[in-house]
């Protein structure tokens, strides 16, 4: 038995009854066909010479935290259905997998770790291609409806990605990417599990767009991805930590948590956006700012939260720095930071007030803030998992920016997108664009009440598409 299924058992045994056996329910809809290993096709030389990449403190805050779990929900191929059909679309994300593996060879990989002898660790990327897991599922009798026109999201789509359980850290010995291939009754499900010690949201889906477009016939991508860390100043890999792979407690419990995805148009945006700027007379607040201070208010309204409220974004760092990244850089280039207020005073000052202390906040972290907290982190290490995380938080994962719905792999463009169970607490909040051009979709994970309660207070639905 290998050490990661190890750590999964023991993951396992975590879990709370209640959810192992909901789980175990739903996974009797899935009848898993197969799983294999997916290499590059070594068809460039970056995958046939293996590399070394260390990684930066963006990289190593996250190794206590699950992977990104991010997938879509296609229509079959408008071609008579057959057994064979199946096969051959299975067949043909495969191997397109393992071309696109040529151009990320760092996704082929696995974690490793050099212990120090002042007890210390230090992590990089050994680009070996060990390869991915690529698994092959049939969900029998689940339709597309049976995904979407349910109000909560139905429980069968976590069973969809495959590493549930993990953290980033079981990257040593398990696969930094593992994909799973869906078959519904009329649709296929494509969920990719991502170590989140190596890639970002942005990197996430730049792999995500790049397999859609290879898989539509041509061996070259119209954005390259770029490996180079980068490291200010004095800063030097590898970063040494006071953390130790075999130190780690496993701790997975999931409470009685729901998600149900609400659809934000366009228009509705807008008006949020021009009610903020003229309560503040500010014209620099933008509109995912309004959005989410609107998402805010009407969370702590609807619960009635006592007392300190936060919300936790994560900061794109990639055109924030001076000389900004290079276009196409493929790691994490994002830090975490929170707004706090007092509830009370959250409803009471208005829309605006909330808009204008993200903007604020967001505003304040120049190429030098980032640079400083960069190096302040080398010399007082944090990792997101030991942190604090209230029922009185709300953090945002993902963006409306990412090119979700441009994900065609030769049959058409996706109908939806969901996310798997990893690091879901209650309060995530996961963005992403909507199907038609400026909507936003926000995935809520929260009680089935707190659910409940938004969905029936007028000012929250107000900006909502039911």
């Amino acid at each position: 038995m290998s050490s990661g299924q190890c750590c999964r058992e023991s993951l396992g045994h975590a879990v709370h009854q209640s959810v192992e056996q909901h789980m175990a329910e739903t996974l009797r809809l899935i009848r898993l066909i197969s799983t294999t290993t997916v290499g590059a096709a070594a068809c460039s030389p970056e995958a046939q010479s293996p590399h070394r990449i260390d990684l930066t403190p963006w990289d190593l805050q996250l190794l206590r935290l699950g992977p990104i779990q991010k997938g879509l929900l296609f229509l079959k191929p408008p071609t008579p259905s057959s057994q064979h059909q199946h096969f051959s679309v299975v067949q043909h994300l495969k191997l397109s997998l393992s071309r696109t593996l040529d151009f990320f060879p760092i996704l082929a990989g696995r974690l490793g770790v050099s212990h120090n002898a002042d007890g210390t660790s230090s992590f990089f990327v050994d680009c070996n291609n060990a390869g991915t897991d690529f698994v092959h599922a049939v969900a029998d009798n689940v339709t597309v409806a049976d995904i979407l026109e349910p109000v909560f999201v139905p429980r069968i789509v976590h069973s969809f990605f495959p590493l549930n359980g993990i953290q980033n850290i079981h990257g040593v010995s398990d696969p930094l990417l593992a994909v799973q291939v869906t078959e519904l009754v009329d649709g296929f499900f494509i969920g990719c599990t991502m170590n989140h010690s190596i890639a970002d949201g942005s990197s996430f889906w730049h792999f995500f767009n790049s397999w859609s477009e290879i898989s539509r016939g041509p061996l070259s991508m119209s954005r390259s991805p770029v490996f180079d860390r980068w490291f200010p100043g004095d800063v030097k890999p590898p970063i040494s930590v006071p953390f130790l792979s075999d130190q780690i407690q496993d701790e997975f419990i999931l409470p009685p948590l729901e998600e149900r995805v609400f659809h934000f148009p366009k228009e509705k945006i807008a008006e949020l956006k021009g009610k903020a700027k003229a309560e503040m007379r500010m014209t620099t607040i933008s509109s995912l700012q309004s959005l989410l201070a609107h998402v805010w208010r009407s969370v702590s309204r609807c619960n009635r939260v006592d007392g300190e409220t936060r919300l936790i974004l994560g900061i794109g760092l990639r055109s924030r720095l001076q000389p900004p990244l290079p276009e196409g850089y493929f790691g994490n280039a994002v830090f975490y930071r929170g707004v706090s207020t007092t509830a009370q005073e959250l409803v009471d000052k208005g829309l605006g007030w909330a808009a204008w202390q993200i903007n604020e906040m967001i505003s304040s972290h120049t190429s030098e803030r980032v640079v400083e907290l960069f190096e302040s982190w080398v010399k007082d290490p944090n990792f997101w998992g030991s942190m604090k995380w209230t029922t009185e938080t709300l953090v945002t994962s993902s963006s409306p920016r990412f090119n979700v719905y441009g994900n065609d792999f030769g049959w058409g463009k996706p109908v939806a997108v969901r996310s798997g169970p990893g690091n879901k607490k209650s309060g995530k909040l996961t963005i992403f664009s909507g199907r038609e051009e400026g909507s936003v979709d926000i995935e809520f994970c929260m009680s089935p009440e707190k659910l409940q309660a938004l969905g029936a207070d007028e000012e929250f639905i107000g900006a909502v598409t039911i």
